[in-house]
């Protein structure tokens, strides 16, 4: 059986309980499918010099990367923000380079929700074809 997106936006909702952001208070958390129906989480990390904070996305993209994996369906990102925060420009940027046009996932704690297409977010991307 597949995961649905409302399922996947739960556990990205779950992931982002574990959030650390004592500087933003801006939890978020991700939830990202590979095709073959396995699951990685993350949530955001903030650090007190700023610049090394990591996105939830990005958590999870890393996970999901150093376990071999390299084939991806969706992925959800939730927040409280209103309306659902969509993934930051430094995460446009790995999700096409590493996962191509999956499907995004957003929704936020009040039960909006949202589905796009990461071409639709990110219309002309930098990658390999411009190298």
């Amino acid at each position: 059986m597949r995961m649905t997106a409302e399922q996947l936006l739960q556990c990205a909702m779950k992931a982002r309980e574990n959030a650390l952001a004592p500087f933003s208070q801006f939890k978020v958390g991700a939830a990202l499918l590979t095709s073959g129906g396995k699951l990685y989480t993350g949530c955001n990390i903030e650090n007190a010099t700023y610049g090394l904070t990591v996105c939830a996305e990005r958590v999870a993209l890393w996970k999901a990367l150093s376990e071999g994996e390299w084939s991806f369906l969706r992925i959800a990102v939730a927040s409280d923000g209103n309306p659902p925060a969509a993934p930051c420009g430094a995460c446009r940027q790995l999700l096409w380079e590493f996962c191509g046009d999956l499907e995004i996932i957003v929704g936020n704690t009040l039960g909006a929700k949202e589905s796009h297409h990461l071409a639709d977010l990110f219309p002309r991307p930098f990658d390999r074809r411009c190298l």
